[in-house]
């Protein structure tokens, strides 16, 4: 039988797939390879740009503490007579603004600047450290005999205990009718557990080498012959802050059994009592007493530089990190 054009042709397999022509793969091919090719480029210079921020917060955060540490200490004072500023900010220790190492180099650079009449140091602290206090006091008396210059202080909100100790170095000491001025005093605070320990069934277990190396310990009974030791200890202290404050004020203090018991009294008690010498602000020495109404600042401030490392420092601290920890080369 002769086949004819009505014969129908044989339909393709199930699942056969159709040829591709030589020419589709070969374009395909190569369509495939550019898109890699420009993906790896993106790719790469993705990761050049993370490096050049990375780089770029590193030497942001290290401009910052350069910054801050040069300019730290830097005064603006002119040359012509003015009146030295320093302030004493807050709590009188050794890792705040009013520590003695800050106050120190403040003081030495206002008293070595031929320009300054006299110094006056601003006061607002409750008091804190003895010995950060002490070793104030004596610089301020050290740098009066050796440049020949006066030290007024200025109490604006308080001046109490460790802050007095400080004050009582000054020749004269200026208030405000409702500063707080006083507290002369010491005193050495902690808790006692071992009520709440019995309650709870909790059995304290201490080993000391040395009887008394747990003196004091918050977790067991008060030892009467310990407590006898450290109230000793704070006695001689509190009388060595009275040696100071009679040397510092003389025949103007009017002591009476109140004066070192650590109370503390407004500033117009402060000026009858004798703990000090008359009302007035820091504008007004430096104008009635000093004489040379321009004030210059000496206190160590946190300069633009430093200001920024507060606001952005997680952020530029993060940035550093990341960058030291990930920089590496381009593989």
């Amino acid at each position: 039988m002769t086949p004819t054009d009505d014969t129908p042709t044989p339909a393709p397999m199930p699942g056969a797939a159709p040829a591709t022509p030589p020419a589709a793969a070969s374009s395909l091919e190569t369509g495939l390879e550019r898109v890699a090719r420009e993906l790896l480029i993106q790719q790469r210079s993705d990761r050049r740009w993370r490096i050049f921020f990375r780089m770029a917060w590193l030497l942001l955060a290290i401009a910052v503490i350069w910054g801050a540490m040069s300019e730290r200490f830097t005064p603006t004072a002119p040359s012509r007579p003015h009146t030295a500023l320093v302030e004493v900010r807050g709590e009188i220790s050794a890792d705040t603004e009013a520590s003695a190492e800050l106050l120190v180099a403040a003081l030495r650079s206002a008293f070595e600047d031929q320009g300054a009449q006299a110094v006056v140091l601003r006061i607002n602290s409750p008091g804190g450290s003895p010995v950060q206090a002490g070793i104030v006091n004596d610089e301020i008396r050290r740098l009066k005999v050796l440049h020949k210059k006066k030290v007024y202080a200025v109490v604006e909100e308080m001046c109490a205990s460790g802050a007095y100790y400080i004050a009582v170095a000054a020749d004269e000491i200026y208030v405000d009718k409702a500063s707080i001025v006083g507290s002369i005093g010491v005193l050495m605070d902690g808790f006692g557990f071992t009520g709440l320990m019995d309650k709870l069934g909790i059995e304290r277990r201490l080993l000391t080498a040395g009887e008394n190396k747990g003196m004091l310990d918050p977790f067991s009974p008060q030892n009467e012959q310990q407590t006898a030791y450290a109230k000793a200890m704070i006695d001689q202290i509190h009388q060595q802050f009275i040696a100071v404050v009679r040397q510092g004020r003389g025949k103007r203090l009017h002591e009476s059994p109140e004066t070192f018991s650590g109370l503390f009294w407004n500033g117009e008690e402060a000026v009858r009592l004798g703990l000090a010498d008359r009302m007035g602000n820091l504008d007004y020495v430096a104008r009635e007493v000093v004489k040379a109404e321009e004030v210059v600042d000496y206190t160590p401030r946190d300069n633009v530089a430093e200001r920024l490392a507060k606001r952005f420092g997680a952020a530029v601290g993060q940035g550093a990190v990341k960058a030291m920890r990930e920089l590496s080369p381009i593989r």
